[in-house]
């Protein structure tokens, strides 16, 4: 990777707004679509659902996901060239002693989500990232590590 794909990977992880999220409840699929925010080392993406979405309650601690974060779609576009971003790994509970933190930074980068940090039937969840694959563009496609993370977060932007 050089640094124009790590700085597109850091894009997709901290420009991006919302995630297409994969998980297995009971035995079965089932996706959603969430709003993202990236943990400043892109280790991690934290999501924030409430209880009665049926994909939320299929994240449980220790959990496998999938996700997918890309760019938007446009007409003049080749949908198969949209850069995006595969992840998997699996779900953690987030550390109590952050939760101030980080609903500082959810409801900077999503204002309206002050009403929902009040609910009692929403909660965060930690997406540890084990292993991804970065589409670039054609024939640019890429293993993302925890490696590729850390210089992802620490490219010049």
């Amino acid at each position: 990777m050089d640094q124009d794909d790590l700085k597109l990977l850091r894009e997709l992880l901290t420009e991006s707004r919302v995630l297409t999220l994969a998980l297995v409840d009971g035995g079965a699929p089932v996706a959603g679509l969430m709003p993202f925010l990236a943990a400043p080392d892109l280790a991690a993406l934290y999501v924030h659902g409430s209880r009665l979405a049926k994909h939320t309650r299929a994240l449980g601690a220790g959990g496998p996901f999938s996700a997918v974060i890309h760019r938007p779609d446009r007409p003049e576009l080749d949908p198969l060239q949209l850069p995006r971003l595969m992840l998997e790994g699996e779900v953690q509970p987030v550390d109590e002693r952050a939760v101030a933190e980080l609903e500082a930074r959810w409801i900077a980068r999503f204002p309206m989500a002050a009403v929902t940090i009040q609910l009692g039937d929403f909660t965060f969840h930690r997406l540890e990232i084990r292993t991804g694959r970065l589409i670039a563009g054609f024939a640019r496609a890429f293993g993302v590590g925890q490696r590729a993370l850390a210089e992802a977060a620490l490219a010049p932007r």
